[in-house]
């Protein structure tokens, strides 16, 4: 685990997730070219549904974030990872996914998967670099241009 990190669970309803939330809209919509290139996107990515959240505090500050929900019987689908600029590099992000596919295994799923955009490298490095592999797109995402569907066998 990253140095003075303090990893909480609690759900989509918390305040520092919603905040974590907006950053995340704010983001993408900015990587892609603004909000009319991602609005179909945007009905499948509310936040207050994620019964399952895990937010990372350096002292009392949310620095990070990372979600799932059930996709199906046995797949898990995980949500908003986020760490924020200042605090990436630190394996943040990789201490999420492991607590969150941890989790996810106790709850008795056999999978995780995602939902992510090719302009985002970096993402998609580090799912890859934590054994995901690129999958079909599964609904709704299969016919949305641009999305990059990912699963990793738990």
């Amino acid at each position: 685990m990253s140095d003075n990190i303090v990893y909480k669970w609690t759900d989509g309803s918390n305040k520092d997730f919603q905040e974590f939330y907006k950053k995340t809209e704010e983001y993408y919509s900015k990587i892609v070219g603004g909000i009319e290139k991602r609005r179909a996107f945007v009905p499948y990515n509310h936040s207050d549904g994620i019964p399952n959240v895990l937010i990372a505090y350096h002292g009392d500050v949310a620095v990070a974030c990372a979600g799932f929900k059930p996709y199906s019987e046995d797949d898990a689908e995980i949500k908003r990872v986020w760490v924020e600029p200042d605090y990436r590099g630190r394996h943040i992000a990789k201490d999420l996914m492991k607590q969150i596919e941890d989790r996810a295994r106790e709850f008795g799923y056999k999978r995780t998967i995602l939902q992510t955009r090719a302009i985002m490298a970096d993402a998609v490095g580090l799912y890859e670099k934590l054994g995901y592999s690129k999958i079909e797109n599964y609904p709704p995402y299969d016919n949305l241009v641009g999305a990059v569907c990912m699963a990793k066998n738990l």
